[in-house]
């Protein structure tokens, strides 16, 4: 690549268009509105997703479920990877730190996939009764903290 072969992104010359000039522009009279309707006069402006009268899209498609504005999200963290880690003690700290978990400030679930052969100590918000069984049978402690 050189100075010589560098070109323009495409469209970059492309000049605006520009209606009601005159008839020798091809762009005069109805300045590319057409005859009549709705979209010809002045001022015209739709509501997003109007469909000219037909029932938008957002309106015939079902409505299903609900979203429950109380649901806590947690970030989930299975025991395997807690082993891999090689810490004693684990917090939500520690696991964004070892980029386990995006924020530090996320509510944690342990799940009990995976196997773990050290005592290790665990601090996080919810755990699952594999994971809890699996920590205390290893010899590691849980400790539950308040959201």
């Amino acid at each position: 690549m050189n100075l010589s072969s560098i070109r323009a992104p495409k469209k970059a010359s492309e000049k605006r268009k520009r209606v009601g000039r005159g008839m020798g522009s091809g762009m005069g009279k109805t300045s590319t509105r057409g005859h009549k309707g709705q979209g010809s006069r002045s001022g015209s402006r739709l509501l997003r997703g109007f469909e000219g009268g037909q029932m938008p899209l957002h309106r015939r498609l079902p409505k299903r479920g609900f979203t429950n504005i109380f649901r806590e999200e947690y970030a989930v963290v299975n025991l395997e990877r807690l082993g891999k880690l090689g810490e004693s003690e684990i917090t939500p700290e520690v696991l964004h730190k070892s980029g386990v978990i995006k924020r530090a400030s996320d509510k944690v679930k342990v799940l009990g996939d995976g196997e773990i052969t050290s005592a290790i100590n665990v601090k996080a918000h919810k755990f699952s009764k594999s994971a809890e069984e699996k920590i205390t049978k290893a010899g590691g402690k849980i400790e539950r903290l308040q959201a």
